[in-house]
């Protein structure tokens, strides 16, 4: 028996002269939370739909649980589906829309109720059987949604934004509900989403997809530590990227020549004096000090152009020498103003090499 319960082979899908899926290989372990990640138009939800069956691959096979499903009509996947605009019937109530999907397997009306019931508790939503849709919030409905998606513990859960209409402190709420409930039930789970907090917050493992290619997937730690491009450095979290001459090169550090400053960073073994070098730093790593600040290795004069406050932290806009802008983050609990003279840190560590685009 194979570790994965989903695999997508070389899956490719085309509208006309778009590839929406690229030869896409991507393999999710039994009872993991595997997220698709990437911005709108990268062909997330066109492979969520090649698993559930409503796109058929132009080539490549789709496996759950070591079939192939490729040719299998959507309704014998055995898959739960949670969707953005939670999809739940109006005329039906809470108790109604959950058992839907358990009368068209015609199970038996005791069973019913049994199963109703037990996915009703499960999302903590008992004593709300009668009531109808329009009678519940949004994150009440997404949990019918959940439920309806559960009642008859299919193979697979498969969420296509399902937080995207909820407002910003449901959605925080939502996905640990989410997470927790997947965890809890030991099933396998894909999340489609855009938004890259929702995805470092729920996964195991992340996907991360661009322009119809798979681009990187790993842990939620290894993407945002470890990105293998400049799309993932950037699409994940905030950068600063900055770009400079090679002047010398040691065994454990690399010494570049950025609009006149000399940044340290680590070594590379196939990095040569002379070569430009693209490094990024993420803002809240960079350590500002006030200009009186003792200097050291990385650490330049500058000038705060533009603070905003964001409540737990400050976004500054500095100015590094000449014209070197960066972008810098702090808790606040030292504040500087626009215009302050500064010295700011940026940690040899941190400063890590852009290796692929």
């Amino acid at each position: 028996m194979t570790d994965y319960m989903i695999e997508l082979r070389n899956v490719t899908k085309r509208y006309g002269n778009i590839v929406a899926n690229d030869h896409i290989n991507l393999g999710i372990l039994r009872g993991e939370l595997m997220t698709l990640l990437g911005p709108s138009g990268c062909g997330k939800t066109t492979a969520l739909r090649c698993i559930t069956g409503h796109n058929t691959p132009d080539e490549g096979r789709v496996f759950i649980d070591g079939e192939d499903v490729t040719d299998v009509p959507t309704h014998k996947r055995e898959l739960g589906m949670v969707f953005q605009n939670f999809a739940l019937f109006p005329h039906m109530t809470v108790f109604e829309n959950v058992e839907f999907p358990l009368m068209i397997r015609n199970l038996d009306k005791k069973k019913r109720r049994e199963m109703v019931m037990d996915a009703l508790r499960l999302i903590r939503m008992e004593g709300y059987e009668k009531h109808y849709p329009r009678q519940l919030s949004g994150g009440q409905q997404q949990r019918v949604g959940l439920a309806r998606a559960l009642v008859y513990r299919p193979k697979v859960l498969l969420l296509d934004e399902p937080l995207s209409n909820l407002d910003a402190k449901l959605r925080e709420e939502m996905r640990f509900e989410i997470r927790e409930l997947v965890s809890r039930l030991n099933i396998t789970a894909i999340y489609v989403t855009h938004d890259q907090e929702e995805a470092l917050a729920l996964s195991d493992r992340v996907a991360i997809m661009n322009a119809g290619r798979l681009v990187q997937v790993g842990t939620p730690e290894d993407i945002y530590e470890y990105p293998q491009s400049r799309f993932v450095a950037d699409f994940i979290g905030l950068s600063d990227f900055i770009e400079g001459t090679v002047v010398s090169v040691e065994n454990e550090r690399i010494v570049m020549t950025v609009d006149g400053l000399e940044l340290v960073v680590p070594g590379l073994s196939d990095v040569e004096k002379g070569q430009s070098l693209l490094v990024f730093i993420r803002p809240n790593d960079v350590q500002l000090f006030p200009a009186g600040h003792e200097g050291g290795e990385n650490v330049f004069e500058g000038v705060v152009d533009k603070l905003t406050y964001l409540g737990d932290k400050i976004d500054y806009r500095i100015t590094l020498g000449d014209r070197l802008e960066i972008r810098v983050q702090t808790d606040g609990r030292q504040r500087f103003e626009k215009g302050e003279k500064v010295r700011a840190y940026l940690p040899r560590e941190r400063c890590r090499p852009v290796i692929g685009d």
